[in-house]
Order: structure tokens, then sequence, then C-alpha cells
């Protein structure tokens, strides 16, 4: 996992159903936990555009579905800026399901557009993109 360019606000808390954007078998997964994320006792951990989450399946096919999988956070609605000055905004969350924590695709093709972060950070996800944000 390389580090990020953009410094993203962390939009998706713990505990977030978030919608699935592959073809990977789940529709609907629920943040457990951050991968590398340091925080504040207390404070709940979350989640920004690229970051690596540990995700139960909630809806989804029936093999699938009851199990914790590795994802990425492709999309966030929270903005969050760029270096250049852009803000960035989604019109919703999603993640990508992946087969190990490598950085692999489960899935084999992403519906709708993914972040330039994500680009940068994981490039196995982003051969299977189709638009780049």
């Amino acid at each position: 996992m390389k580090a990020l360019k953009a410094k993203v606000t962390r939009g998706l808390n713990s505990q977030a159903t978030v919608n699935t954007c592959d073809n990977s078998g789940a529709k609907i997964v629920k943040i457990v936990s951050v991968k590398g994320h340091k925080t504040v006792k207390g404070r709940m951990p979350a989640a920004g555009v690229g970051d690596l989450v540990m995700a139960s399946v909630r809806k989804g096919k029936l093999d699938i579905r009851k199990t914790v999988v590795p994802a990425v956070v492709v999309r966030q609605r929270r903005p969050y800026r760029r270096p250049d000055g852009t803000r960035v905004v989604f019109e919703d969350n999603a993640v990508v399901v992946l087969k190990d924590m490598k950085g692999n695709p489960k899935g084999t093709l992403i519906k709708g557009p993914i972040a330039k972060e994500v680009v940068e950070r994981w490039p196995a996800v982003a051969k299977i993109a189709k638009m780049v944000v």
C-alpha cells in the first residue's frame, strides 16, 4: 500500500453499510475495521477513499454472505480536497471486494467511476476500472 498524494477526509465510519460496485457476488457490506488506522482512545476508526477495510457481507450470493472480506473504498460522498485545490465528491459510497490482502480484486469489472487516489495505491483494482475521476 503506497502513500496517497492527497489528504483524504475520512467519510465512512466503522459500522457503516456500503454498496459494492463490482461483480464479486456481494451487494451490501458493513465496514468492520480500517486497516492501518491509528486513532485517539474512544474514537471510532473511519475510512476514506483508497483505504483498506475489513467488511462483513450483509446482502449478496449465499456462498459469500456472512463472511468477513477485505475491501477497498473507491467512492465516498464526503468531499475531499486534492493538492491542486479541486474538491472531489461522488454521489454514493462504494467499495470493491478483494480476494486477498495484497489488493487483487475478486470481481472482474467495476461499475461506475473510481477515484484517482485508488488507482495510484491499488494498481490491480485500476486494471478492471472503466472510468477514473
